[in-house]
């Protein structure tokens, strides 16, 4: 309202010919309520409008600074649009129907539909969060139960998407109960605001995390209560599933001390290269997911100066490191029979073959990429992803 005040005085010096209280409209202008500004507006309109005030050329000048837009500078299919002042707005413009699929789903603590969830804050200066799905315990289970844990990290192309979204609300609920484990899904921070390899940090960051509390330095309940932190996998989907493989690495590296990771899961990896593949080219596109979109997405995240054959999105590439040099757990690499990414997928399951790395194969045919996301919308693929989650569940019985 004071801001509104402001402008009102203003607007009776502007009558007044002076050119000042002009210029200060037009500085308060992006700072007014929507209502606020509207009315503003009017009286502005109502005052420049007089020739005898301002004349009209200096009208129009002002009118035009006032409403002058920022420009678009790229657009991600229905994802996202990135504006020239630095602005990114990731509001769903596509069919409304999908709307449903990207609303945030609160955390609740009492179980619904034989889940829990809860979110924390693991990192009290970046404030960096990750939400936990606890299953409820099965008749077999008894109090000493422990389970395993997913560390989930979301895909999104590095740019959008996040933990709390019912698409992924929807899967790896499915998934705590099916296999009986604890996931921990990350919030990532997102491109082109961060670039990689930021979510590559939140990622290690979040795993990190979970050492501290299995040597007691970090405290949280329904880990310390339920889970068993000796068996830890790392879990993505999509340019997740690049953060599987780069958090894998880092870990393998690092002085760990008797915390150990049990396996990594990598399903549908955005595993690209500068050179398009036969599958990018050939497989169906969709304004879900498609080739340009996928370009675009790696434009904004990828770091300065880079191309798509970076480590991070091509890891068998010539760019990473020798991948035989690398300490990795047990992998297991999912693949779409009809993804824009199978090719690039591939190649990275066979070099990681040739480099003697433990890596397994499931092939899921007749799907697209992502399909997993798609909740119940669509009762075809009930059977894709019924494979899926037994894939994951007989990957983490038996490591």
């Amino acid at each position: 309202m004071c801001l509104l005040v402001a402008v009102v005085v203003g607007l009776w010096l502007v009558s007044e010919g002076r050119d000042l209280p002009c210029m200060l409209i037009v500085s308060m202008w992006p700072r007014l309520p929507e209502a606020e500004a509207a009315c503003s507006f009017a009286m502005l309109a109502w005052c420049v409008d007089d020739q005898d005030i301002l004349g009209q050329k200096r009208s129009a000048a002002l009118l035009s600074t006032m409403v002058e837009e920022k420009k678009l500078v790229i657009q991600v299919s229905d994802w996202l649009r990135v504006y020239d002042d630095g602005s990114v707005d990731r509001t769903w413009a596509g069919p409304p129907e999908f709307t449903f699929l990207l609303q945030p789903v609160p955390s609740h603590e009492q179980f619904i539909e034989g889940v829990a969830t809860r979110d924390v804050i693991i990192d009290k200066t970046s404030g960096q969060r990750v939400r936990i799905y606890l299953p409820e315990r099965k008749p077999e289970d008894t109090k000493e139960t422990k389970l395993p844990v997913l560390l989930h990290f979301h895909g999104g192309g590095f740019c959008f998407c996040e933990a709390d979204w019912y698409m992924y609300y929807y899967i790896y609920s499915k998934i705590a109960r099916a296999a009986n484990v604890i996931v921990v899904s990350v919030y990532l921070r997102q491109a082109p605001e961060h670039r990689l390899p930021a979510q590559i940090d939140d990622g290690f960051n979040s795993l990190l995390w979970l050492r501290s509390v299995a040597q007691a330095e970090s405290y949280e309940p329904w880990l310390n209560d339920h889970a068993d932190l000796n068996r830890v996998f790392l879990i993505g989907d999509s340019s997740g599933g690049n953060i599987v493989h780069e958090v894998a690495a880092r870990a393998g590296h690092a002085d760990l001390g008797q915390f150990k990771l049990s396996g990594g899961i990598l399903i549908q990896p955005g595993f690209v290269r500068e050179t398009r593949s036969k599958s990018e080219l050939e497989q169906p596109q969709s304004s879900f997911f498609n080739v340009d979109m996928a370009d675009k997405l790696f434009s904004l995240s990828i770091p300065v100066g880079s191309n798509k054959d970076h480590p991070i999105t091509c890891p068998m590439g010539s760019l990473a490191p020798p991948l035989d040099g690398l300490k990795l757990p047990p992998m297991l690499v999912f693949v779409g029979g009809v993804d824009v990414f199978l090719d690039t997928e591939m190649e990275y399951y066979e070099a990681m073959k040739k480099a003697n790395q433990d890596v397994q194969l499931l092939t899921i045919p007749g799907v697209g990429h992502a399909f997993y996301l798609a909740a119940d919308m669509d009762p075809r693929i009930a059977v894709p992803i019924a494979s899926l989650v037994s894939g994951i569940v007989e990957f983490v019985k038996t490591h």
